[in-house]
């Protein structure tokens, strides 16, 4: 009992570092929570938790767009909703995706994945890829493995960036711009 209170009063106490709307629906949900386990109902404290996750997940995956690069001249970006909520049925971790398309209808998928189950089944593949014989690209000190057009890292053995789609000569300038050092810090 003593733990549960202390997750949810530290939980709280990041939460009021938090800004914009989330963090107010977030400090209602926690306080919901605590309402909750006091008045014994613990069923509805955890459920209360598990949504004031998903929001503090939701400003996490916002925060992690920032690391996406601009559209080359000519290409316009988007979110890209459908991609990251497959990730997220992948086992969790925080998503973001963004689709980029120029007029002659070019396209392809930018993710960037953090702390997800997956990333460990696919860290040896990616971390090893020349003594796979996989084709490797080099971005930067990056390393990013080429197979069939999609371009995949592993950063700091927590981040996956990836790539589908599109030629190289748009895509690698793109991400030369990822500041990855400050990527593989992302959270901490």
């Amino acid at each position: 009992m003593y733990r549960f209170t202390r997750i949810l009063t530290t939980t709280a106490l990041l939460t009021t570092m938090a800004t914009g709307a989330f963090a107010d629906e977030v400090t209602d949900t926690l306080e919901s929570a605590l309402k909750a386990y006091g008045d014994g109902d613990v069923t509805y404290a955890l459920e209360e938790l598990d949504y004031a996750k998903q929001l503090l997940k939701e400003m996490q995956s916002g925060a992690l767009s920032d690391f996406f690069p601009a559209a080359p001249d000519g290409w316009t970006v988007e979110d890209d909703a459908d991609t990251v909520a497959g990730y997220a049925m992948m086992g969790g971790g925080t998503a973001a995706a963004k689709r980029y398309s120029n007029a002659e209808g070019e396209r392809f998928t930018m993710t960037i994945v953090v702390d997800s189950p997956m990333i460990g089944m696919m860290g040896g593949m990616l971390q090893n890829a020349g003594a796979m014989g996989l084709k490797t690209t080099r971005v930067g000190r990056e390393k990013f493995v080429d197979q069939d057009g999609t371009l995949s890292a592993l950063i700091e053995g927590r981040v996956l960036v990836q790539v589908e789609g599109g030629a190289q000569d748009v895509i690698v300038p793109m991400l030369e711009q990822i500041n990855f050092r400050e990527l593989g810090r992302f959270g901490y």
